[in-house]
């Protein structure tokens, strides 16, 4: 059975390979190569060299959309991550309706970005109206708003998988833990949170990559306004690429920028937390 496997392994993985390498490989080294470029289209390509990333990095739009991620991430990162993990910890004790409440807190991941962003669009104007202020008023309502959006779609997904680590916790590790006189915070520190490590690595990287390439709630909620002061990197990236002539360059510029970014946080918090994980 061995030997048939890696005799047909070739043939049988070759549409998989052609696929990925047509949809994905091919895309990805042209959309390096027009970055070093100045176009409209990919075959009027003109070679500029390093010009669109000294534009990028020039353009004043694209360093505050860099910081206003940079502060999203960091806040939605440690938020998410919280309340999904305390929601998990009260929901594996065993009480009654614990799996309706599960299947609640999940379902807001199931909308779809454009949608939620819109719908919370409409319930945050309507609270702050009544202060005569509307998330658009200020960046700061923009910031929370985008904030508290995250929190409410993505704190259930995380919370599954908190829910899986923490039931795979051995019970006979807590009950020694006990017996040698460890209180409900010393088990939490010193047993739960080591051994559910392998989930938390999970989280942070999913609830790290999602807050930095947001983009369908940053458009539908507050589209970058006011002045552009709560354009996230996906949004500014969209922005440059499609709305500014000659800038398509730059636009690619800034999406290479942004792919680097991302792949090496996510690489450095993979490395950090796995490095923790301890067996069960």
């Amino acid at each position: 059975m061995q030997k048939s496997i890696q005799k047909y392994f070739a043939l049988f993985a070759l549409p998989t390979i052609l696929a990925f390498t047509v949809m994905f490989i091919i895309p990805f080294l042209l959309g390096i190569y027009l970055s070093f470029t100045e176009f409209t289209t990919v075959t009027d390509a003109k070679w500029v060299g390093f010009s669109n990333y000294v534009k990028a990095f020039s353009n004043q739009d694209f360093l505050n959309a860099l910081w206003f991620t940079v502060r999203f991430t960091l806040v939605a990162v440690i938020s998410v991550n919280v309340f999904a993990f305390l929601l998990a910890l009260l929901l594996t004790r065993g009480k009654k309706g614990t799996n309706l409440f599960r299947t609640v807190f999940f379902m807001p991941n199931l909308i779809g970005g454009i949608v939620l962003g819109y719908i919370w669009q409409l319930i945050l104007n309507g609270i702050l109206y009544k202060f005569e202020v509307t998330l658009t008023s200020s960046a700061t309502y923009g910031f929370w708003g985008l904030v508290i959006l995250m929190n409410w779609q993505l704190i259930g997904y995380m919370m599954i998988i908190y829910i899986a680590g923490i039931q795979n916790v051995s019970k006979e590790v807590i009950e020694a833990a006990k017996i040698d006189g460890c209180t409900r915070f010393g088990i939490l520190k010193s047993v739960t949170i080591p051994l559910v490590m392998p989930s938390i690595t999970i989280c942070l990287f999913l609830t790290l990559s999602n807050s930095f390439k947001l983009f369908d709630q940053n458009l539908a909620l507050t589209a970058g306004a006011p002045s552009k002061q709560t354009s996230m990197l996906a949004l500014d990236i969209y922005n440059t690429f499609y709305g500014s002539v000659g800038w398509e360059g730059v636009g690619q510029a800034k999406a290479v920028v942004f792919f680097v970014l991302v792949a090496l946080i996510a690489l450095v918090q993979l490395l950090a937390t796995r490095s923790k994980e301890v067996e069960n």
